[in-house]
């Protein structure tokens, strides 16, 4: 007699096999689709009562043609690519990965933002020309001068604001929903409009949804001082990115860094792919030795732990009807 399936949908560069080991040790049989396509996750996932995902986007549709399904736990922090209305409404649970890259994506963050600041993709470029020291198309600030902003408070800008602290001039942040027994102290509170106007480097750690998409825009932009920096290793859907362009061309930033992107990997005649102003990363930033294994063992230990006690160790949603052990 085979156990209860659980199926990856799709792991990118992910390895499986540690957490197939502990998800079969466990007593569940396991599937890898290794697909973000609807109808190849439908078949493999039939009879899945879990299923861990990646990048795949789980709509209601797709929830309703996955008749066993109790758990869906992310490969990542973000959840937005699953419907979590749906999956409540239909009694799912929906855990995250929320510190299992921490450090990694809050040292990408500062390095990205460092890398700005001292104008070293620029400078690599001129050396590569051929050029040296007054070839230089502007001269670096200097980060004990600047203010960083953060977008967001959680674990990631909290770690960010850490390391941070002692390298810029000031750290400021918004975040609403973060209280004050979580917020650190070395760290100003103000409002989003105020901290855009005084973030000489702008950098994103809010989550996705209706309510911060596109939540730096045109206008946003614009209240930025002359000359400022964006960083995004969050959500590509976080920023307008024909305004972010226009900024760049106009010379209101200065420069931005992404690691996330609207469309992943862009397509070839993409001009964010090009833009001189942008420094770029593959989403990349969750990325060491030591993550990219636990991106696959915390998931399956999510799935485990409801499979044992009935409830998950990091659950987003729960289940309008809480659902008992298999």
């Amino acid at each position: 007699m085979t156990g209860p399936l659980a199926v990856f949908t799709d792991l990118d560069d992910l390895d499986p096999a540690p957490g197939v080991a502990l998800l079969t040790e466990a007593g569940f049989e396991v599937r890898i689709a290794d697909s973000t396509d609807p109808e190849v996750i439908a078949r493999a996932a039939s009879d899945a009562v879990a299923l861990l995902v990646g990048y795949a986007r789980i709509d209601g549709a797709l929830l309703g043609r996955l008749p066993h399904l109790r758990i869906l736990a992310t490969l990542s922090a973000g959840y937005d690519m699953v419907d979590a209305d749906a999956a409540r409404a239909r009694g799912l649970w929906v855990c995250n990965l929320p510190d299992a890259a921490t450090e990694e994506v809050a040292v990408h963050a500062l390095a990205s933002a460092l890398s700005l600041v001292r104008e070293l993709p620029q400078a690599d470029a001129v050396v590569r020309r051929g050029g040296w020291t007054t070839d230089l198309p502007r001269l670096p600030r200097r980060a004990g001068e600047l203010t960083l902003g953060l977008v967001g408070m959680g674990r990631i800008a909290a770690k960010l604001a850490e390391l941070a602290v002692p390298i810029f001039g000031r750290v400021a942040a918004h975040d609403p929903l973060c209280g004050p027994r979580h917020w650190p102290t070395a760290v100003e509170r103000t409002d989003l409009e105020t901290l855009l106007e005084r973030s000489d480097v702008l950098s994103l750690h809010a989550p996705l949804n209706d309510a911060t998409r596109h939540l730096i825009g045109r206008a946003q932009l614009e209240r930025m001082p002359v000359g400022g920096f964006l960083v995004n290793v969050a959500r590509g859907g976080l920023v307008d990115h024909s305004a972010l362009l226009e900024a760049l061309d106009s010379g209101r930033l200065a420069g931005a860094a992404l690691d996330v992107l609207p469309v992943e990997p862009p397509a070839e005649d993409d001009p964010l792919r090009t833009h001189p102003r942008l420094l770029l990363s593959p989403h990349s930033a969750f990325l060491s030795d030591a993550s990219r294994r636990a991106y696959v063992e915390r998931p399956a230990e999510n799935v485990i732990a409801w499979h044992r006690t009935g409830r998950p160790l990091t659950p987003v949603v729960t289940p309008t009807a809480e659902g008992a052990t298999l």
